[in-house]
């Protein structure tokens, strides 16, 4: 994939994790006559509280937050802060009611996401570290929270962003982890695996895997008779497709098994030879 599909496919994923909450995404903001794109804003809709843990670093939702997304491609560099300074004062300017009368600076936040550490960064900018993976640079009056995916902690609410580090144990732990809001993100992470294929990332988790997962983890909230309506249209050997022997197994008791096993070595048994003439 190229710079401007990683970018894309960051905001799409975002999209999805905020589905049902109080907040909108919106991806590739044009903020100028001559197009210039911010990478993601994701905008409160309403004042009601987000049901869930939100990953690190973002945790401080205000109601506009300007976010801009390096890939493991790119670095993010003091250029980089610069574009989405100027994004925001041009943004800002956009949603007050007039020049004259701009919205409450406290309204804003601006989000740096990277999937690599920015070193060159961190060693010549106003830097500090807040948590694993989450740092503060500030520039000016500005405070711009960076979050660096490789560090981040291993944790469920961190699953989305894993997704997007080109790391392929943390990719592999956001695969297995992130639940998601629409089964169209199925296809999404299906070019997202792709992508990190064609580019020679080697990754332990396949897709084949993540749908396996993902439809266990959709049938254990199914109800009772969703779930049997379910089994009775799927081949047996599908019903028992990743139950352990102990579940599969269940409700039998030992003199059935014992029963079972008799009669399946008896069919299984190599027919003797006939004598020879």
């Amino acid at each position: 994939m190229n710079r401007k599909d990683w970018h894309r496919m960051f905001g799409l994923l975002l999209t999805d994790f905020f589905t049902g909450s109080p907040f909108v995404v919106e991806l590739e903001k044009d903020l100028s006559v001559k197009q210039q794109l911010l990478d993601v804003v994701v905008l409160r809709k309403s004042q009601e509280p987000y049901a869930g843990q939100l990953p690190d670093g973002l945790d401080n939702l205000a109601t506009h937050n300007l976010i801009t997304f390096k890939s493991h491609q790119e670095t993010l560099d003091d250029w980089a802060l610069k574009e989405l300074t100027g994004h925001y004062v041009n943004y800002r300017k956009q949603v007050s009611p007039s020049f004259e009368k701009l919205l409450p600076e406290d309204e804003f936040r601006l989000y740096a996401v990277s999937s690599r550490y920015p070193q060159d960064l961190a060693h010549s900018s106003d830097w500090r570290a807040l948590q694993d993976g989450v740092f503060e640079c500030r520039r000016g009056s500005d405070i711009i929270r960076v979050v660096v995916l490789r560090q981040l902690p291993e944790t469920e609410n961190n699953s989305i962003l894993h997704l997007l580090s080109a790391s392929p144990e943390k990719v592999s732990f956001g695969a297995s982890h992130y639940l998601q809001h629409s089964a169209e993100t199925s296809t999404l992470l299906s070019t997202l695996f792709e992508g990190y294929e064609r580019e020679g990332v080697a990754m332990p988790y396949t897709m084949e895997q993540f749908l396996r997962e993902y439809h266990q983890r959709k049938f254990k909230e199914l109800s009772p008779e969703k779930r049997h309506e379910m089994l009775q249209d799927l081949p047996v050997e599908e019903r028992l497709q990743g139950l352990s022997p102990e579940e599969r197994l269940a409700g039998l008791s030992p003199e059935e098994i014992e029963r079972y096993l008799q009669k399946h070595k008896q069919e299984t048994a190599a027919p003797k030879r006939k004598k020879k003439k």
